[in-house]
């Protein structure tokens, strides 16, 4: 696997100094040990696993989060733009239908971004038949099986700290003015 180039160098409210942490240390990082990961599995030693304790699990839990990590860092890099843009098309009629308003989505969403630990993401649940807004905590937990990310916002510290310190309600008011609204519709626009 790869490092995925960032498609801007700053955004409005995220500085270069911020992006650059952001992507070309922590979410490299989960590139390099994803891969270190697959290579050490390998070679795992597959006779020796154990319910009380296994390399083989602790590769494999390990390489869910890191998979997990770099997915969703990929999302939420891409569904970002330095070119600002208006709700509307697929994704504001879906979350109309289901919220009322994109207003009440976006205060559900924001609220959201505040009670989380880790990540908020909008997602087309399958089963239910339309968006729904989650939240993991770390990588590998919150993630909801046969739904599809939509929009992803990154909450943990890392994301803004070094432009906003704590003022996360901040970072999310500058999250939502980059979001790349051309981005989401493709990822929504088989839902209509």
């Amino acid at each position: 696997m790869e490092v995925k180039p960032l498609k801007y160098k700053e955004l409005p409210g995220l500085s270069t100094k911020q992006l650059s942490e952001h992507h070309d240390v922590l979410y490299a990082g989960y590139v390099k040990k994803f891969n270190e990961i697959v290579e050490k599995s390998k070679t795992v030693d597959l006779e020796s696993t154990n319910g009380s304790y296994s390399e083989l699990r602790e590769l494999f839990v390990e390489k869910n989060f890191t998979l997990n990590g770099i997915k969703l860092h990929e999302s939420y890099f891409d569904n970002m733009t330095d070119q600002p843009s208006v709700i509307d098309g697929t994704i504001k009629t879906l979350l109309e239908k289901r919220w009322g308003s994109v207003e009440k989505w976006q205060v559900e969403f924001s609220a959201l971004g505040i009670a989380s630990r880790g990540w908020v993401v909008l997602a087309f649940d399958y089963q239910l038949g339309h968006l729904e807004n989650y939240i993991y905590d770390v990588h590998n937990q919150g993630g909801v099986a046969d739904t599809e990310l939509v929009l992803v916002m990154d909450v943990y510290e890392h994301a803004y700290f070094l432009d906003y310190a704590t003022a996360r309600k901040d970072y999310i008011s500058a999250f939502m003015a980059c979001v790349d609204w051309d981005v989401v519709n493709k990822r929504v626009a088989h839902q209509v």
